[in-house]
């Protein structure tokens, strides 16, 4: 395990070397001007001058090669830059937003994976059952949905249809302190859309592998010595059918995310999608590029846990060998 780790984090320095460069020169090829975005309004009455020096201090001149290595030098020291829009250092803006975020994927993926895997076993014990045809079809109608239009949609029927849940944000109107209770009704839509936006993959899944489970010898052959069906099940089929739905774990990551940065938008959630508009309209260098880089470790990390998974629940399989 130890030296499968390891191998993936000396392929991870070359990918976000790579990531971070492509971060910089795309951000330098953008058409947006950092100076009138760090200076807004205030960038329409200023002359040349003021402009030409703030943009010196900027150190907009710079070629973007020039800027991608100094930003890299000083964030191997742990310093990861200020960003020009938010006006904060960006290990401040990061660890402030990333909590919220990792909370609303952390709850919305655990959601997806448990509701996934009980409508997949309750599909697949019965093939081409009613139960059956409602899943594969509800999963097939929730794939092609855009989770932004879920999210808008739970808006409007939760939020002002209903009036049970709250539409956005993080606490109560006008609250002066954050609070668990506050927190986590807030939490529900912006989790639930994310997680029904998951749900779907994991559902289908779990019905493949456990049907095809279910049609095998071993899983036949403890039915005949007598075994009950809720053993049969839960014991042969599902630990064989779930053995799939690992790998998915890894290659769901980067939709998530994507994700969790609409939703985030739409239920206007404290999380990194609000910083990561404004770095990118505003070609905000060091915020961009350490964003971008969290991204990219997150689904590094992602594809390493499904591995590692997979190497510890399936015996044909040896992490040394992967």
């Amino acid at each position: 395990m130890a030296r499968l780790a390891g191998r993936r984090t000396l392929f991870a320095v070359p990918v976000l070397l790579v990531v971070t460069f492509g971060v910089f020169a795309i951000a330098a090829a953008s058409p947006f001007d950092p100076v009138k975005a760090y200076a807004g309004t205030a960038a329409l009455g200023a002359d040349q001058e003021t402009l030409d020096r703030l943009r010196d201090n900027l150190g907009v001149e710079q070629s973007f090669p020039a800027r991608w290595w100094e930003w890299l030098t000083s964030a191997l020291t742990g310093d990861l830059g200020h960003s020009s829009v938010l006006r904060q250092p960006v290990a401040q803006v990061i660890g402030e937003r990333l909590v919220w975020s990792s909370l609303l994927c952390a709850v919305a993926f655990a959601v997806a994976v448990l509701a996934g895997t009980v409508l997949g076993v309750l599909a697949a014990r019965r093939p081409g059952s009613m139960l059956d045809r409602a899943v594969t079809s509800l999963s097939y109608t929730l794939e092609a949905a855009p989770v932004f239009w879920l999210a808008l949609l739970a808006v409007w029927l939760f939020a002002l249809q209903l009036d049970v849940l709250p539409a956005g944000g993080l606490t109560d109107t006008a609250s002066e302190r954050v609070t668990p209770g506050q927190v986590a009704s807030h939490l529900v839509l912006p989790a639930g859309v994310l997680a029904v936006s998951q749900l779907p993959w994991f559902a289908l899944y779990v019905r493949q592998g456990v049907g095809d489970a279910l049609a095998e010898d071993p899983v036949r052959g403890a039915r005949a010595r007598g075994l009950s069906e809720r053993t049969v099940l839960l014991g042969h089929a599902l630990r064989a059918g779930l053995l799939p739905v690992l790998t998915l774990i890894g290659s769901r990551v980067p939709e998530l995310i994507t994700g969790a940065l609409l939703v985030e938008s739409v239920f206007s959630w404290p999380g990194i999608a609000a910083a990561t508009v404004e770095a990118a309209t505003a070609v905000d260098f060091p915020l961009l590029a350490a964003l971008t880089t969290l991204a990219t470790a997150a689904v590094l990390a992602g594809n390493l846990l499904a591995d590692l998974l997979y190497g510890l629940f399936d015996p044909r399989v040896k992490l040394s060998d992967m």
